[in-house]
């Protein structure tokens, strides 16, 4: 199976009152990112089965628009194994209920997602340390119980990217 885990794109700061930060939403910034994530794994011809997100809105916002960009048409399920206060036992549990499926994309934040990552690639139970960016998505091949990264790309890579293909891709004026 193969399991990408993606950082919720940008939300500007954190609010004070812990009710009112579980609504708060993506910001232009994070619009653009979840654009550009999405376009990427469209391009790379990601499929997922299942798109599995924290139920916070800037989640479901990062779930909802880079499904979409993917062409993804099925349902976006929220698990609270995803949110930010959950450990790695909820984590391992919800990955147990849908380990039947060939991809899933698991939406989170950090500093939860980063460690759940860092823990399914290493080996030895330790944690491997992988710090996901906002907006940052990474690709793990899972065999039984451990994962193997295959890469893990950022928001300002794929900008990166794709600022030098428009670049190449526009016509070159001649200087005489």
């Amino acid at each position: 199976m193969f399991v990408y885990f993606l950082r919720h794109a940008s939300a500007g700061q954190t609010l004070t009152s812990a009710k009112k930060d579980e609504k708060r939403g993506l910001d232009k910034d994070g619009i653009e990112q979840c654009g550009y994530i999405g376009r990427a794994l469209s391009a790379l011809g990601v499929q997922v089965e299942t798109i599995l997100s924290s139920p916070l809105k800037r989640s479901t916002q990062t779930a909802a628009l880079v499904g979409n960009e993917m062409g993804h048409e099925g349902k976006l399920l929220t698990e609270s194994a995803l949110r930010p206060q959950a450990g790695f036992a909820e984590f391992q549990k919800m990955l147990e209920k849908y380990a039947r499926q060939d991809a899933i994309l698991l939406v989170g934040h950090n500093p939860n997602l980063s460690e759940f990552l860092g823990r399914v690639i290493s080996g030895n139970g330790s944690e491997a340390v992988i710090e996901l960016k906002k907006g940052a998505v990474a690709k793990v091949e899972m065999r039984r119980s451990a994962g193997s990264l295959s890469w893990c790309i950022t928001p300002r890579i794929l900008r990166t990217l794709y600022a030098a293909a428009t670049e190449s891709s526009r016509p070159k004026t001649s200087r005489k």
